[in-house]
């Protein structure tokens, strides 16, 4: 006999059956990547192109930063405006191992017609020298002496993220910093360190970045067709994980504490429970799921550099969840998707200029104002954004109860009740 038997307990469900919605958003985003694989020009019929496929990939990654946003953001009200630095140093983690190894394969490369075979320390006088020549330097700064392995700068892409929100997140937390000062601490930190990465000396190579990430080392013979479905998968996946990871999270008593400091901290508090130590989590998890999203986005952008960073992105973050309805994880992934993909066709031509009369509007320079614009009207006449509409849907599609037994007991709230 199995413990709930003994009990006299019911056996807990698995999370998907408890909340359909991840079996949902699992199959559209199942058949969503298959469409686009078919469709791509790497392992389809080319009717989508190798860019396209790229972008929407990288839109995969930015729905799955959103998502971490809404976690931190619609369950435990700590609105962050910095969390596209955690998205940025993803970027930089494994950019900076990619650029390294690429750079290696071309000296060695250069260096094998010479009459003798070059010494490990010409290699890496070489490869610093190609690096870092851009910015007058010629010698390897501190924080690339593991840049040569890719388990430690995977792992970098993890734990770099993660120890700034957990050291930002308990001076923060601690002080019990909330509400708009902590947004504005947040995005301070944010703008810090992109000036920081300003800087020459940084040693990321300053305003110039990180380049040619799109190429991956050993597969120079592989065409790009290819490699941006390699990774469209790799980000799909990501997202599902990450989709199924926030579920998990917000649901149970744990999510219901999270939702409770979202409402009345205080109440919370009162009652016993560590609000630091829950936001603490939150904040913490949200920017390694952050750090990961980036480490996939960047090498389909083909370069990084610190404006990726600049607070405007976390605001543009922000108003991606509000759109798609915060406080709904799926919300956050349509908000980001929608937003992402209209921007792309805004800004990259496509979208026909209106001319009225003597004025011309080219949407190429208007697609901030529009974009500013839509976050007001959502604020102001649709808080529920996006995501609402599939409650509206779900209104309409309740069955009329009306008169039935609504009650926990038999004959509770019948006709004549229901009509109060």
């Amino acid at each position: 006999m199995t413990d709930s038997t003994l009990t006299g307990t019911a056996p807990r469900q698995p999370l998907a059956l408890r909340f359909p919605a991840i079996l949902i958003f699992m199959a559209c985003l199942a058949l969503f990547t298959v469409g686009v694989t078919i469709l791509s020009e790497g392992f389809g019929i080319g009717v989508i192109s190798t860019s396209f496929v790229k972008t929407l990939g990288k839109t995969l990654c930015l729905c799955l930063v959103a998502l971490a946003m809404d976690l931190v953001w619609g369950y435990c009200g700590i609105l962050s405006l910095g969390h596209m630095a955690f998205f940025g140093l993803g970027g930089y983690a494994i950019g900076m191992w990619l650029m390294y190894e690429r750079t290696r394969l071309i000296v060695v490369e250069s260096m094998s017609a010479q009459a003798l075979p070059p010494t490990p320390e010409q290699i890496s006088d070489g490869i610093a020298s190609q690096i870092f020549g851009v910015v007058g330097a010629s010698e390897f700064p501190p924080i690339w002496a593991v840049a040569h392995s890719l388990p430690l700068q995977l792992a970098a892409v993890v734990l770099v993220p993660g120890l700034l929100a957990l050291v930002f997140g308990w001076f923060a937390f601690r002080s019990r910093v909330t509400g708009v000062y902590l947004s504005i601490l947040t995005q301070a930190m944010t703008l810090a360190l992109a000036l920081y990465l300003f800087q020459n000396d940084s040693g990321l190579r300053g305003n110039n970045g990180l380049s040619g990430l799109q190429n991956l080392p050993g597969l120079g013979n592989v065409p790009q067709s290819v490699v941006s479905v390699w990774f469209l998968w790799a980000s799909a996946l990501a997202l599902a994980l990450g989709f199924w990871l926030a579920t998990w999270v917000v649901s149970g008593k744990f999510g219901s504490v999270l939702r409770g400091i979202r409402d009345d901290e205080a109440r919370v508090r009162f009652l016993g429970y560590p609000v630091e130590a829950y936001k603490l989590f939150v904040f913490t998890l949200s920017a390694v799921i952050a750090g990961i999203a980036g480490a996939l986005y960047y090498p389909q952008a083909g370069i990084i550099n610190p404006a990726e960073l600049a607070p405007i992105a976390s605001i543009y973050l922000a108003v991606w969840v509000a759109i798609g309805g915060r406080g709904r994880l799926y919300g956050a992934v349509i908000g980001a998707a929608f937003v992402s993909l209209l921007s792309t066709w805004f800004t990259g031509g496509q979208a026909p200029d209106i001319v009225l009369g003597s004025w011309r509007i080219q949407w190429v320079d208007w697609w901030t104002v529009l974009l500013g614009v839509s976050f007001v009207a959502v604020t102001l006449f649709a808080p529920k954004g996006i995501g609402g509409l599939f409650d509206l849907l779900a209104d309409c599609l309740t069955p009329n109860r009306h008169g039935a037994d609504l009650g926990p007991d038999q004959g509770a709230l019948r006709e004549q009740e229901a009509d109060k």
